[in-house]
């Protein structure tokens, strides 16, 4: 993907608004900012220029301006930066996230079932390298 840093947190909530809504212009979605956090529509667009630098979001002209869209499927950017959060807050060290989800008490059943997914997964993949 070609990113230069990893994201903040207003560029990672915008990140996650154009992932669920593109392609949507600088307006639209300062006007979503606005209504929900009071900020100002130079203050989305320069968010979004440093994620389009970064990356992250790419651009094309349109009706209403550049029209914006995530340069991955959000799946794909959501993994990128959970990995990105690991490494650098995290140290590369599952632990900690591992104690959040034992005491997490918000996890659903299928999101329970996912994680016994996942690691039923990475034991297959240990136990073939063996």
């Amino acid at each position: 993907m070609g990113r230069k840093a990893s994201v903040g947190r207003a560029e990672s909530e915008v990140l996650r608004y154009v992932a669920d809504r593109h392609p949507v212009t600088v307006r639209e979605t300062a006007d979503h900012f606005a209504e929900a956090r009071g900020l100002a529509k130079t203050t989305i667009l320069n968010v979004m220029e440093r994620l389009r630098e970064k990356g992250f979001l790419t651009r094309e002209p349109g009706e209403g301006g550049f029209r914006y869209s995530p340069s991955q499927p959000k799946g794909r950017l959501m993994r990128d930066l959970v990995r990105d959060f690991v490494d650098e807050m995290l140290g590369g060290s599952l632990e900690p996230f591992t104690a959040y989800l034992a005491d997490n008490p918000k996890i659903n059943d299928a999101e329970l079932a996912r994680l016994k997914e996942v690691i039923a997964q990475m034991e297959e993949k240990e136990a073939s390298h063996e």
